[in-house]
């Protein structure tokens, strides 16, 4: 039976196991999959909306990225600069809160959230990051969500779908708000162990950071519902608190099977970048899949794959067709039932709807 079989929650259970079971006929009944920062193919990132869709769509999980507010309150946005997913550049009265920060080593200008109190960032609106791709059409609708607004909604929905819903949250530039006296990691773990529906819920931490996770697998313990997920950047970086400390280890080093074995102590997953799993060959199309999977998973790892989109800029260009940024949903199902034989365990995709069909096997 399943570790996430029959939550008694707040006098209902939930009824994970049966769909679980009624989904045994299909293709790959035990992939999961993550709805990446909501449905945010189809609505702007990290709104309760995209959220909303997502689990509508069938998501098994959703995805927030964390980053902290001068107040240190922690909110969805997928990175600490906001202006590129809000209305804040148009905001006269926040104009000279533009800046130039060092982040994880990289110059970045821009709005960043722990310049604004959570009072100030609630008067802003969300954007749609690819406008180019996915048009304008929800801009200055939705506002930026709380952690802790995700969780209560999150409860909300699971009674409604009457459905057990995973969250996945990921902390972003752990070591950067922790040196500005803004350390996520506990805090995190304090909201995730106070609600009655996350203290028992399926709860997948992401990092790409190596020391948060350390530490929070010794604070866990052998019997909790939190999972952890090394998250996996470009092979030829280092994580930023490696580089931080002076440190040697690239992401290369840790996709080999002693750099597996070592995030095996610590953690239950590895998040790679789907071209790590399957590369593109010369001919624009997906090529023979690599070793990583099968040497996670006999280091005892799962992998869960990022990031899947349906638009042709993100796909292999040999199965693009149409405008160059046109949906092609047909391409997306059949790249994610590629990765799926090549034995995947997870998948984030930004349109968790199309997750579903390939993971079910539906035509």
């Amino acid at each position: 039976m399943s570790r996430w079989c029959g939550w008694l929650l707040m006098g209902v259970v939930v009824a994970s196991c049966g769909a679980m079971e009624t989904q045994a006929a299909t293709r790959y009944p035990q992939v999961s999959v993550y709805a990446h920062r909501g449905a945010s193919a189809l609505l702007p990132e990290h709104t309760l909306a995209a959220y909303a869709q997502a689990i509508a769509d069938g998501a098994d999980y959703i995805e927030p990225d964390l980053v902290m507010t001068r107040d240190g309150v922690m909110v969805a946005r997928h990175e600490n600069e906001i202006g590129s997913t809000t209305d804040v550049a148009t905001r006269e009265e926040f104009a000279d809160r533009r800046t130039r920060k060092v982040i994880d080593g990289e110059q970045v200008e821009g709005w960043f959230t722990e310049d604004f109190t959570l009072a100030e960032l609630k008067t802003l609106h969300a954007r749609e990051r690819l406008p180019q791709v996915r048009g304008t059409a929800f801009d200055g609708q939705f506002r930026i969500a709380t952690l802790e607004e995700i969780i209560t909604f999150l409860v909300q929905q699971a009674g409604r779908a009457n459905r057990g819903i995973g969250l996945a949250p990921e902390i972003k530039h752990g070591s950067y708000f922790r040196g500005i006296g803004l350390p996520m990691e506990d805090k995190l773990l304090a909201a995730l162990q106070g609600n009655a529906y996350t203290k028992v819920a399926p709860i997948l931490v992401q990092s790409f950071e190596t020391a948060n996770l350390r530490a929070l697998h010794g604070k866990l313990g052998t019997d909790s519902n939190i999972r952890l997920l090394q998250l996996l950047g470009d092979p030829a970086q280092k994580p930023a608190d490696v580089e931080l400390a002076g440190g040697s280890l690239t992401y290369a080093q840790m996709m080999t099977p002693a750099g597996l074995a070592d995030i095996a102590a610590y953690a239950d997953a590895i998040g790679p970048e789907r071209r790590m799993v399957i590369p593109w060959n010369a001919q624009g199309g997906l090529g023979k899949p690599t070793a990583l999977v099968g040497d996670a998973h006999a280091a005892g790892l799962q992998v869960v794959v990022y990031t899947f989109r349906p638009e042709n800029p993100f796909l292999p260009p040999a199965v693009r067709q149409g405008a160059e940024s046109a949906r092609n949903p047909e391409a997306s199902v059949a790249e994610m039932r590629t990765y799926l034989q090549a034995g995947i365990d997870a998948l984030f995709t930004d349109d968790p709807a199309l997750g579903r069909q390939a993971v079910d096997g539906a035509p």
